[in-house]
């Protein structure tokens, strides 16, 4: 199961070739594997076994320390305590006990449908942890829920391994667990099993009993707590107290939700300024619901599935082109993020002269990004394991986020794709090539500023040579993206040089908007509509051209993934420019809708809390679960709008107080700005354009100015 989940999440990272040529592979292997394993003796072994509590507690029904013990170990107290609770058990079951037939009764199943990839029995999780059975004044028997795993047969690939639900006393370990159950299987499916074969891990336990809370945990929850009591108290003074915005306190105007809220909602009339580039609300919000849906398949990929040997073939299929090319729409990101740092930059170098105060632009930017970044990894690592409840807690996703003790550091510093292989929030990668990108953006608009389209030409080849140097990477070094190694992802996904395309290509067509402002292109109906035949093939390849394909070889890998990146962000040039000229027709009204607005600006914060909202719905689930488009689609929206309200209460909390203090504590040189450029009330003028991140970057590019309380985006 963990291989099958591994190789599901690098195939919807990873680009359609390579996972066509890998899942194909996959499923023709595993299909021959299944038939040899469940062939003969071991399938007559497998299916003609009873209920394995059953099972057990027949071969168990006299319990010695023998039976507890591997190696013949000297027992301890543990296991003389788990020797008296299984004892009692045995007794009690056989009286029919209640509290003890409920214990048997939570077991899982030996699951119906193995030859089609139900390999999941989850047993009844809630009704293991709640045996409670007073022995004694001092002591009581209490349920340990467990995932106990085998394979089909000792040389089966780790993807056939069965699991089932177990249920245990607590006292008992899960070594004691793992010792009698290995003897059960040996007796019942006559194969030895090596001393190796782990049935049952520690890990997978869960109990009744809650640990104690620690330091950094008080730490989230005290900190949590005392920013919703200034956010209440002055929404309360804001509501009660302040006649208008004009007299409110600045502090609490940063606090107050209402103040927040009525930012975060208002609604920017785009036609009133032509500084605008309103398309681009869509594209980043239509980006972002990608990345969402490509996620919840990545998580339901990781779900107790009763058909995964229907996933092997979905993989192949043409919808799921769409899912696994998700990735593009990062690239969208890195292209919309260079396109309006130069727009902004640009306009407010001629305003100051070609000056830029670069260690403010960095600063601005670190502020702006890092506070709900921080109080992610505290949610994801101390209020995430508070809040799941399930089974699978733990064990949804291709997260662990208990490395966030050792790495959280590189996080923060926005180096983890290069400093750690142990990401501490997966996701967060793009944040540290977008920073990086953004570190070394203000040389390229100098360059842009001073030496005009010769910079340019400079940039537009330095985009060549890092699209030849990726190409080289692979080809040399026989690197394939779908091999799903972590040197493979280190160096071809999460490297800044590898993702700089289109980056560049933003940049280059930023510049080329600056340089073009104000004007008007009058293109007859014939061109427009070859502007949009070639945007939508450039799309149109990136996601199918190699649909179908069983395998490709390195080379043409190495082209496919070097040049989409290229395609994917000239296609959105022709989009945005259509839309700005007036030749958008229906996909600039769809794209334009003043509606994408509010969840534009929330999007960071949906960005970063997304997979919180994912991975807690997953661990909650407590039965098996039948995988399909719909099914996916069906979990994806309470995903996404519980994603939004989360990330709406975390904006309210975290993201717009610590803006707005960031704006008090760094005040910004205030000059008179052209009445038509202004987008939203206190516009001011910078002497170091600040264009917020990857995520935070406004779509409104007026001359030199920038907004207090900018909008925000997401990747």
């Amino acid at each position: 199961m963990v291989r099958l989940a591994l190789i599901l999440g690098l195939g919807l990272l990873a680009v359609a070739s390579v996972n066509a040529e890998m899942t194909n592979m996959f499923a023709m292997t595993n299909t021959k594997l299944l038939t040899e394993h469940f062939a003969g003796d071991n399938y007559s072994s497998f299916f003609n076994t009873r209920r394995l509590s059953v099972e057990f507690f027949d071969y168990y029904s006299n319990v010695t320390l023998e039976d507890l013990t591997a190696n013949s170990r000297i027992p301890s107290l543990q296991d003389l305590v788990c020797l008296a609770d299984l004892a009692l058990l045995s007794s009690d079951l056989s009286s029919s006990k209640f509290w003890a037939l409920k214990m048997i009764d939570s077991w899982g199943l030996l699951p119906s449908g193995v030859l089609v990839g139900n390999w999941w029995n989850l047993g009844n999780f809630d009704e293991c942890i709640a045996v409670d059975h007073a022995v004694t004044s001092s002591h009581s028997i209490k349920g340990k829920y467990c995932i106990s795993k085998l394979a089909p047969a000792p040389s089966a690939v780790p993807a056939f391994v069965l699991k089932s639900a177990v249920c245990f006393p607590a006292s008992c370990s899960a070594a004691n667990m793992n010792t009698m159950l290995r003897r059960l299987f040996q007796k019942l499916l006559s194969v030895e099993l090596g001393a190796d074969v782990q049935l049952v891990a520690e890990e997978t336990c869960q109990t009744s009993e809650k640990k104690p809370y620690d330091g950094l945990t008080i730490f989230t929850i005290v900190v949590l707590s005392i920013l919703g009591a200034l956010v209440g108290l002055s929404t309360i003074f804001d509501y009660f107290f302040c006649k208008d915005e004009k007299t409110i306190h600045p502090v609490v105007k940063a606090f107050s939700a209402r103040a927040n809220s009525r930012s975060l909602f208002r609604i920017v009339d785009t036609k009133a300024n032509s500084n605008v580039i309103d398309c681009l609300h869509g594209i980043r919000c239509l980006s972002f619901i990608w990345v969402v849906y490509g996620h919840d398949y990545m998580v339901f990929a990781t779900l107790p599935n009763i058909n995964m040997g229907y996933l092997l073939t979905w993989i192949n299929s043409f919808y799921s082109s769409f899912i696994k090319h998700a990735v593009y729409a990062v690239d969208s990101f890195f292209f919309l993020s260079g396109l309006l740092l130069v727009v902004i930059a640009l306009r407010s170098m001629d305003r100051t002269k070609g000056k830029l105060n670069i260690p403010m632009m960095y600063l601005h930017r670190y502020l702006r990004l890092t506070p709900i970044l921080a109080f992610g990894i505290l949610v994801y690592l101390k209020i995430l394991p508070l809040w799941s409840n399930g089974p699978l807690k733990g064990s949804v996703g291709f997260d662990d986020y208990s490395v966030c003790e050792s790495t959280w550091y590189w996080t923060l510093l926005y180096v983890q794709n290069y400093a750690t292989s142990n990401l501490c929030l997966s996701h967060t990668w793009y944040l540290a090539v977008d920073m990086q990108l953004y570190i070394f953006a203000p040389f390229l608009l100098i360059c842009l500023h001073k030496w005009g389209k010769k910079a340019a030409a400079g940039i537009f080849v330095l985009m060549l040579l890092l699209a030849g140097c990726l190409f080289s990477i692979m080809v040399i070094n026989d690197l394939s993206l779908g091999a799903g190694t972590g040197e493979s992802m280190r160096r071809l996904y999460y490297a800044t040089q590898t993702r700089a395309s289109p980056y560049l290509i933003g940049i280059l067509f930023g510049y080329f908007l600056h340089t073009h402002r104000g004007k008007d292109f009058r293109l007859n109906r014939l061109a427009a509509l070859l502007g949009w035949l070639i945007a939508l093939t450039l799309i149109a390849t990136c996601l199918f051209s190699v649909y179908g394909q069983d395998t490709l070889p390195i080379v043409e890998e190495a082209f496919y993934l070097s040049l989409t990146r290229i395609a994917w962000p000239l296609a959105l040039c022709w989009v945005i420019f259509a839309c700005m000229q007036g030749y958008g027709g229906l996909a600039n009204s769809f794209l334009s809708s003043p509606l994408w607005q509010p969840l534009s600006k929330l999007s960071y914060s949906a960005y970063i809390f997304h997979k919180f909202i994912e991975s807690l719905n997953g661990e909650m689930t407590q039965t098996s679960t039948y995988f399909s488009d719909y099914q996916v689609m069906l979990r994806f929206w309470p995903d996404f709008g519980f994603t939004i309200l989360f990330s709406y209460l975390m904006h309210i909390l975290i993201e717009a107080p610590f803006a707005a203090l960031e704006s008090l504590l760094m005040p910004t040189k205030r000059t008179s700005a052209k009445p038509d450029a202004a987008v939203e009330p206190r516009m001011q003028e910078v002497q170091a354009p600040v264009v917020e991140s990857p995520l935070e970057a406004t779509s409104a590019i007026p001359e030199g100015v920038t907004q207090d309380h900018p909008e925000k985006s997401s990747a």
